[in-house]
């Protein structure tokens, strides 16, 4: 489960911003396309933040729908997984979202 590793560093990496401040709240942007599991996420993260200054601290999650351009026609199509043709039957996609995995914003006391 590599939703682990990444709660891991989620931690690390607001640990390393907050300087010692309690976190209250966590929310992080989460692609459908990015290979991430949000509710083994959301399993990892208290397990992860026990201890920390994160301990306690609520984790929202933002599901963003995977979405590209068709270079071929300019139509924009969502895309439910990561092999996907445009309508026009193109394959020429450039990927506009749905890979994210990032912090948006951390609430301190």
């Amino acid at each position: 489960m590599h939703e682990l590793a990444i709660t891991e560093s989620i931690v690390e990496s607001v640990e390393g911003r907050v300087h010692g401040a309690k976190v209250l709240r966590v929310a992080l942007v989460i692609g459908k396309l990015s290979g991430v599991v949000p509710d083994a996420l959301r399993a990892c993260f208290e397990l992860c933040a026990e201890g920390t200054v994160m301990e306690g601290a609520a984790l929202d999650i933002e599901e963003t729908p995977g979405r590209a351009r068709c270079r071929d026609c300019d139509a924009q199509v969502e895309l439910l997984d990561t092999i996907a043709l445009c309508p026009c039957g193109s394959a020429n996609l450039a990927m506009l979202s749905g890979n994210e995995l990032k912090i948006r914003s951390v609430e301190v006391v």
